[in-house]
């Protein structure tokens, strides 16, 4: 009995002298609550949509006073003027909107003949979740709407909504291919650089790095390059072979500067995320400490970075966070070099963000990086 009091004894000493270990078992499953709860709310709110309003007649103020209304109450829409058809339909397509509702100038006097009038709906469907809750938020409030006056032919004076897909169809578990290839991006740059140092620490290798010449820089830059290699290998990997299993043949539909342009965005993504590992692991002298914050780390950055969930559905806080996570750019430039078929120009924002992220990342590492016991 002693002997095994003995063990159990030593066992929790470990334990709590590892006051990360403990601080994470209890802070992360209250922080899995938080994000996850905050990223999935069900019902999607706060979805951006332009209305080009080209009437002004009678009826056309009653779809806008309905959007208005379905904007102040269930909040599922988020509306924006735009004066031009074409500045809403750019909106969709840099992401601006998710949807553009466009009223004909003849919208009013078709209702008030007795004639349909119609309406057309630009959706962005490479979201898909999001373009099917606006395309059923708005049949829904626009049917049945109110006419004062009476109509010659009172039977068919109604409001019809034509809907105009700009892009070739995505389903849901296709829309997921840019998540699952950062995802693979997040653990490729785990378990190399950042990870490499640690196991290197933890069985005493990196003492021989002192008997050599080797600065800060070229240990880190070394094992940098030696992580973008192994990472983009399985990011390019997991991207062929998810889109394969989804029905995607990505080698059929993207042009050779586009494949260039993924790969681009995929090495970017993998610069500035090796970096922060650095940045947040290099100290750590146990791979207990990566095993766990690794998993805290995948949770705060992927969810909240729209791979699953559209952001703007998120509440303020989560959206801020969004702003400033790394992934969130590359899941959008994935997504609009994937299945928009748009070139660099149109991502230049997320490759901004990109670039200086990576050169800040690697920059930290490399001052911080200790070469010393």
């Amino acid at each position: 009995m002693t002997r095994l009091l003995a063990v159990v004894e030593r066992d929790l000493r470990r334990f709590v002298r590892n006051p990360i270990v403990i601080l994470s078992s209890i802070v992360m499953p209250l922080l899995y609550l938080i994000i996850l709860g905050s990223s999935f709310q069900g019902t999607l709110k706060n979805l951006p949509i332009a209305v080009v309003n080209m009437d002004n007649g009678p009826q056309s103020i009653r779809v806008m006073e309905r959007l208005q209304a379905l904007e102040a109450g269930p909040g599922y829409i988020k509306v924006s003027r735009e004066s031009d058809q074409g500045k809403a339909v750019e909106g969709i397509k840099n992401g601006r909107y998710k949807g553009a509702l466009i009223l004909p100038h003849d919208f009013s006097r078709n209702i008030l003949k007795g004639n349909r009038g119609e309406i057309g709906l630009f959706l962005d469907n490479t979201e898909t979740i999001a373009s099917e809750t606006i395309r059923n938020v708005v049949t829904a409030g626009m049917s049945n709407i109110e006419v004062k006056f009476i109509p010659v032919r009172e039977r068919n004076a109604r409001a019809i909504v034509r809907y105009i897909e700009l892009y070739k169809k995505v389903d849901y578990d296709q829309s997921l291919i840019p998540g699952i290839v950062i995802m693979a991006i997040f653990l490729g740059t785990l378990t190399t650089g950042a990870f490499n140092t640690v196991m290197d620490k933890f069985l005493g290798l990196d003492e021989s790095y002192l008997l050599t010449p080797l600065s800060k820089r070229d240990i880190v830059l070394g094992l940098v390059i030696s992580g973008v290699i192994i990472t983009t290998t399985i990011a390019i990997t997991v991207l062929f072979l998810g889109s394969f299993i989804s029905g995607i043949h990505l080698w059929n539909i993207l042009s050779p500067v586009a494949l260039l342009s993924a790969i681009i965005i995929i090495i970017l993504s993998i610069l500035g995320l090796i970096g922060m590992m650095f940045v947040i692991l290099g100290r750590a002298n146990h791979p207990r400490i990566v095993g766990v914050l690794g998993g805290f780390l995948n949770v705060i950055f992927f969810f909240p970075s729209g791979a699953i969930y559209p952001t703007d559905s998120f509440p303020g806080w989560l959206k801020m966070f969004a702003k400033i996570d790394p992934e969130t750019y590359s899941v959008h430039a994935l997504k609009t070099i994937l299945f928009k078929g748009e070139n660099l120009t149109a991502i230049r924002g997320d490759l901004i963000f990109l670039t200086i992220f990576a050169l800040i990342t690697l920059t930290i590492a490399t001052l911080t990086y200790k070469r010393e016991l």
